[in-house]
Parts: structure tokens; C-alpha cells; sequence
């Protein structure tokens, strides 16, 4: 836990530091100049929340865990992922490049040697992803496991993004990330007499957790900062490649992240079926919807921070089959209540105009 707390530290001492520095070059988000359909916040706001959050993982990453060339690769991948979300602060990328700078972090650490092998079945037994690890071309056979390298990918770039999309209000993002970050280290805690290596996992796992606490108190309304696309990517790698080291407990990742990840999923459907791209920005995920209904940027945090909490504790309790149906269930509950929100909106809307 002094891993934890040296994070929280780190952090909280150097946001102020790049709040300036934000300023100073202009790595600002003015409503006013820049008209973005998800923007919900008013006045000019530093955006370049992942350079603090970047450096206090590094620095404290340094002091705890000893620097293997799959670490190296770890930050090098997410430092990547920074670069990128720095240079979108500054100028808005078409989210086209975005993803596929997405898919060349996912790379990076997937070459280091981070990959799902397998997940537990949930009708009994495993999944394996690395039974065909060769191929042959032109007689030469190459020892790399396609399907496993594809499934990770696709869980790394698609956590990038859902994760991402999750931090419309003040304090709602790095609230959820700390919370996770806890959980998957009390369930890496349990492999740890099986697996030394787990060990490693558990202090990662904490050090996310204390950099996104000590980035909190700054981000929380009204925010003096916003971690921006760098700090919102950061998050979604960091959480998806932690999820793998610690015995590829993505099951897991997607229960206690079951909020954003439905949110995410029903707003690719739903841009689907509109017509328009998924990569279309708009004001239609769950925090948009409860801000139209009148809830406060503080509840809709809390909310957040409080449902990861409880799907946490219930991601400590249940065995593969019960996450499954546990992640089903709250499909269909923040599924329901998505529909059930906008119907509310536009009918509330078509009341008050009539006409």
C-alpha cells in the first residue's frame, strides 16, 4: 500500500505543475472556440490532465517494480498512448487516427508479450485462444498465435475507448479507475502463493490506482483540470493490460467496469442504427443523459464511482458463471434505463414544444 500512497502523492504534487504548463501552451479546452457536441463543462480548462498522471506512474513505477523488458515495452506503449493524447489536446485528430494509433500501442505491448491466452468458459472449462500459435509461409513457420493476438488487441483498443468515453463530468473518470484499479489488485492478491509474479500485478495494480487518486481532488467539481484524451486513453491501457497480467482476469474487468463498458456498447449500436459513424462524438452516453435530466455533475461522479464500487465487491464474490450473468444482468439494467432516459428527455422535450 506505500506504493499507493507515494502514487497519490506524486500525482497531487504535479498537476498543479501542469495545470500551468497547460496553460502556458495553450492546452486548454474553450467551449467557445471549440465546439464540441460532448463538452459539458463552461470557462477555459486545462486538458492535459495525462502528463502529471503519465510521470507519476513512471516515477513511481521506478521505486516498486523492477523494469523487465515487457515493463519497458508497458510504458513505452503508454507513453505512446500519451504523446498521441497531448497533440489531441492541442488539435483535435480525426478520431480515425486515433484509433489507429490505438491499435499501434495495443501492438507494441502485444509484441512484449502481453496477450490473452485463454478465458474461462463460462459453460464449464476454457477457452483457449493460443492453439494455433504457428503457421506456415512458403515453408517458414512462424511461432505467433493469431486469434490470441487478435483478442487482444480488440480488448486493448476497445478499453482505450470505452473507459475514455466515460469521463464527461468532473471527477467521474479517475474516481472509476481508482476503484478498479483496487479491485483487480484483490484479485490478483489471490494467485499470488500459485504465481510470484502476481506480486508485480498488486503493486501496478495500486500505483494506477493512487495516481488517478491523486489526481481526483484536482478534477473534481468545479475541475481545475481534465485528464484529456491522454488521460483518458492512459486509463483504458492501463486498466486492460492489467486486467491480462493478473491471470487474464478480463471477465472480471468488464464486471466492475459494467457501466462504462454498456455505455460504450449501446452507444456504438445506437450510432450504428442512426446511420452515422461510431466514431461520431455526441451528447448521447449515460452522463449526458443524466445531466439533461437535471442530476449534478457530483451525483453522476458519485453514481459512477458508487456502481464500480458495488460490481467490485461483487466481482470478489462470484465465480466465472456468476460474473456472466452478473454482466448480463446489468446489460439489461443500464441498457433498460438508457432507453428509458432518452424516451423520458423527448418526451419531456416534445411537452414543453408541442409544436
Amino acid at each position: 500500500m506505500i506504493s499507493f500512497f507515494i502514487a497519490f502523492l506524486c500525482c497531487f504534487i504535479l498537476t498543479p505543475l501542469v495545470i500551468r504548463f497547460a496553460r502556458y501552451f495553450g492546452l486548454v479546452d474553450d467551449p467557445k472556440k471549440r465546439l464540441h457536441p460532448a463538452t459539458t463543462h463552461a470557462g477555459v480548462v486545462p486538458r492535459a490532465g495525462g502528463i502529471g498522471i503519465y510521470l507519476s506512474l513512471l516515477i513511481t513505477t521506478v521505486f516498486f517494480v523492477e523494469f523487465t523488458p515487457m515493463m519497458i515495452a508497458l510504458f513505452i506503449a503508454a507513453g505512446i498512448a500519451v504523446a498521441v493524447g497531448i497533440w489531441d489536446d492541442y488539435r483535435d485528430m480525426s478520431p480515425y487516427l486515433r484509433f489507429g494509433t490505438n491499435i499501434l500501442v495495443a501492438v507494441v505491448i502485444l509484441f512484449a508479450g502481453v496477450r490473452i491466452p485463454f478465458i474461462t468458459n463460462p459453460l464449464g472449462g476454457i477457452l483457449h485462444f493460443d492453439t494455433w500459435c504457428s503457421f506456415g509461409v512458403g515453408g517458414l513457420v512462424v511461432p505467433f498465435c493469431l486469434v490470441s493476438a487478435g483478442v487482444t488487441v480488440v480488448w486493448i483498443v476497445w478499453m482505450m475507448n470505452a473507459v475514455g468515453w466515460s469521463a464527461g463530468v468532473d471527477g467521474q473518470l479517475p474516481g472509476f479507475v481508482m476503484i478498479a484499479g483496487i479491485i483487480i489488485a484483490l484479485l490478483a492478491q489471490r494467485f499470488v502463493e500459485a504465481d510470484p509474479s502476481q506480486s508485480t500485478v498488486i503493486t501496478l495494480s495500486l500505483i494506477t490506482a493512487g495516481v488517478y487518486a491523486g489526481f481526483l481532488p484536482w478534477n473534481l467539481y468545479p475541475q481545475k483540470i481534465m485528464p484529456g484524451y491522454s488521460g483518458k486513453s492512459l486509463a483504458g491501457f492501463m486498466l486492460a493490460v492489467l486486467a491480462i497480467m493478473s491471470s487474464t482476469k478480463v471477465g472480471a474487468a468488464l464486471l466492475v467496469l459494467g457501466v462504462p463498458m454498456i455505455d460504450a456498447g449501446y452507444t456504438v449500436i445506437r450510432r450504428i442504427i442512426m446511420g452515422v459513424s461510431p466514431f461520431r462524438a455526441d451528447r448521447g452516453h449515460l452522463h449526458h443523459l443524466l445531466l439533461d435530466m437535471g442530476w449534478g455533475r457530483r451525483r453522476i461522479a458519485f453514481f459512477y464511482w458508487a456502481v464500480t464500487a458495488f460490481l467490485g465487491f461483487i466481482a470478489l464474490q462470484l465465480d466465472s458463471q456468476g460474473k456472466v450473468f452478473a454482466f448480463l444482468v446489468m446489460g439489461i439494467v443500464v441498457g433498460g434505463l438508457l432507453v428509458a432516459i432518452q424516451l423520458f428527455n423527448f418526451f419531456r422535450i416534445l411537452t414543453r414544444n408541442p409544436s
